[in-house]
């Protein structure tokens, strides 16, 4: 690999406080990759320099407990009209993903220098988004990190009810048709936990990390 990381980032058990791992580097393409790819994420807080986590508890999604509401089955099947692409707009998906509102939090976590950043990373080919449309204009998506068979999904956006939703569905579809079986979502929201999201501990989530790269090696 061509990239460094500007950080040298210890074993992911070894966290301080509140599963902070590390402090400071850089958000670039070097560092992100190695970050993730050892379970570990940026998550920047105001006035201070960049936090890496990895939490104790880690929400995920296993396809075999993947759920889909009745509600939800019903929206799709009566709206034909919404069409899914994946990473034909990331840049917006990203965009729109700062402009959500999110409930019990004022302003956004992805600030200008974190789009630049994973734009980048986007570039250079290691993150993946879901597109929404009706009639060519974008009404929800989802964007995600995809390093070594893993995605961590970093953000979502709707538009309309339920695009949202309808995205990580279709991702989940797509992911599970090219051998994955969970992903990684960081925290369970309740949207994620209507669909069979969960919390695992820190240990089992970074063995089942690393049962993932095996299976790749063993390819």
């Amino acid at each position: 690999m061509k990239w460094r990381s500007s950080v040298d980032f210890p074993d992911p058990n070894d966290t301080l406080a509140e599963g902070v791992l590390a402090v400071g580097g850089k958000v670039d393409v070097g560092t992100l990759y190695a970050a993730y790819s050892k379970g570990i994420f940026p998550w920047p807080q105001t006035g201070m320099p960049m936090l890496w986590f990895s939490p104790e508890q880690r929400g995920i999604i296993d396809f075999k407990d993947f759920r889909v509401p009745e509600s939800l089955a019903r929206f799709r099947r009566t709206h034909p009209e919404i069409d899914f692409t994946v990473n034909t707009d990331f840049e917006q998906v990203i965009e729109e993903c700062s402009k959500q509102p999110r409930p019990g939090q004022e302003g956004t976590w992805i600030t200008p220098a974190m789009k630049r950043a994973y734009r980048e990373f986007f570039k250079a080919g290691f993150c993946l988004s879901v597109e929404a449309r009706i009639e060519q204009v974008m009404v929800g998506g989802i964007y995600g990190v995809l390093i070594e068979g893993v995605f961590s999904g970093e953000s979502m956006f709707f538009k309309v009810p339920n695009a949202s939703k309808l995205a990580l569905w279709y991702l989940i579809d797509y992911l599970r048709d090219r051998g994955h079986d969970w992903i990684d979502v960081q925290m369970v929201t309740p949207v994620v936990a209507s669909l069979g999201g969960k919390y695992v501990p820190r240990k089992t989530y970074l063995q089942m990390l690393e049962e993932r790269h095996r299976q790749l090696a063993a390819r």
